[in-house]
């Protein structure tokens, strides 16, 4: 009966430890994705302003000049 005991302490304390690294992977993941998904918002705001300088290039270079 002791042993048993003693190899379920063993069992609970691996189980323990185990679960207190999924934690900390899982916040660590979690930190990754929210950086992400930061970046790409970053890019989608870039992605919008640059195309907004692009037709707006495009919009001067059809006007005809003024002496025409």
């Amino acid at each position: 009966m002791e042993n048993l005991v003693k190899k379920l302490e063993e069992q609970i304390t691996f189980l323990q430890q185990e679960i207190s690294q999924i934690g900390k992977e899982l916040y660590s993941q979690q930190k990754e994705i929210n950086d992400l998904k930061n970046e790409i918002k970053n890019l989608d705001k870039r992605i919008e302003d640059m195309d907004g300088e692009i037709v707006s290039n495009i919009d001067k270079e059809d006007k005809k000049p003024p002496h025409y």
